[in-house]
């Protein structure tokens, strides 16, 4: 436990934070992976580059320090990262390589301003805060390898099926090349994949969403191709796309992940995706026609067009099959698309189109997509009344804020 004097120190730094926070965290990861190339291995060279991974550290370290005194309040946010930790396999021994690091950054952001005191306080700090951390992602992997079908680290997986879902997406069907059982889990969680691509120095692991049911012989995948070969964010999912064929072995983590389906009660469901946000969907939505055929769902796709629309003909036949209500939005769509009669909605999902076409007084929200979706959705969700305990949302990388 920390002592009051270090608890005041702490919240002292909270307004220096509140604006150096980022640079903090950029001199962090550019001194620790000059330290530590090795760490390359693990941390997502993609989010690095675009900046996401240093606000989302900066936003966590200002939260930390908020609330010092009360760490319970921000558990949900150590939940979340140490699903990912624990997916990526980060262990005890990287934590006093990162506080160090930390320790340096704000040393030489703040200079003169980070006395001693501050730079005491801050390290007393940091080991409880990384012990929290270690005894949640200690408890994590107990249950990833000890769960049946479970397993530690990665575990190789052959691809029995590669599927062209639309012109941008493809799924892939994993089966483990032990042939043994594989871990279950809950509808919205996702894999690592972690891919060594020729000539490059280090490997890279991805996240991706599972996008079928549980309780199947086999995972799936349905990777976005990001436009640009040379970009950090399109090397992987151009490799996935270009290079790994059925026959080809990937190592995977295995399943984890904050943001599911709650399959224990009956309240109504509304389901809503843009883009490549409808993996996780979908697998919600294949859960609940096979668990809870009864339930009241709202399946909402939003998209440019026909041409990457994916998964549209398995939303519809599951659709017919439960008590579904689906809607298809394209913002962009063809002459084809409207000659085929393939969407509902012309433009995008507004906040009118919601109350009147929703429950929103009873139904639990759950929504994925691009970041502008997800702060449209977000903001709408706010102002019709749906409460936080009725709203989950999924990014796809790094935490990011969904404030408008």
């Amino acid at each position: 436990m920390l002592n009051q004097k270090t608890i005041e120190v702490i919240k002292s730094t909270v307004p220096v934070l509140e604006v150096h926070g980022e640079q903090i965290t950029t001199v962090f990861y550019k001194t620790m992976f000059e330290n530590h190339p090795e760490l390359l291995n693990i941390f997502n060279h993609a989010n690095q580059k675009q900046g996401r991974q240093q606000r989302a550290l900066a936003g966590t370290v200002y939260a930390a320090a908020k609330y010092i005194d009360n760490l319970e309040a921000i558990l949900p946010v150590v939940n979340q990262i140490a699903h990912k930790h624990r997916s990526l396999g980060i262990k005890p021994e990287h934590y006093p390589i990162v506080g160090e690091h930390l320790l340096l950054a704000i040393k030489e952001v703040l200079g003169d301003a980070a006395t001693d005191e501050i730079i005491n306080a801050w390290g007393e700090a940091y080991g409880v805060i990384a012990d929290a951390f270690i005894s949640v992602e200690a408890e994590m992997y107990d249950a990833a390898a000890s769960q049946k079908g479970g397993w530690d680290g990665f575990r190789s997986f052959v691809v029995t099926k590669k599927v062209d879902e639309s012109e941008v997406i493809t799924s892939f069907y994993l089966k483990p090349v032990d042939g043994e059982e594989i871990a279950d889990f809950n509808p919205g969680q996702y894999i690592s994949v972690k891919l060594e691509i020729e000539g490059e120095e280090f490997t890279h692991i991805r996240q991706y969403s599972l996008s079928d049911a549980p309780g199947r012989d086999y995972y799936r995948i349905s990777v976005k191709k990001e436009e640009g070969m040379a970009t950090p964010d399109g090397k992987v999912s151009n490799y996935l796309h270009s290079s790994v064929n059925e026959g080809d072995i990937l190592n995977i983590s295995a399943p984890a992940g904050d943001f599911f389906l709650n399959t224990e009660n009956s309240n109504p469901v509304v389901l809503l995706s843009g883009g490549v946000g409808l993996t996780p969907m979908v697998s919600m939505l294949n859960t609940v026609a096979e668990l809870q055929p009864e339930k009241e769902v709202t399946f909402i796709h939003a998209a440019a067009n026909g041409k990457v629309h994916a998964l549209r003909d398995e939303v519809a036949a599951t659709a017919e099959k439960a008590k579904v209500n689906s809607y298809v939005f394209y913002d962009a769509p063809t002459d084809e698309d409207r000659q085929e009669k393939l969407f509902d909605v012309e433009g995008y999902v507004t906040k009118e189109w919601l109350k009147e076409n929703v429950n929103l007084e009873q139904a639990d929200f759950y929504f994925c997509g691009p970041v502008p979706f997800m702060k449209a959705i977000n903001t709408s969700l706010k102002e019709l009344g749906v409460t936080e305990e009725r709203s989950h949302f999924e990014f796809f990388g790094p935490m990011a804020s969904l404030e408008a």
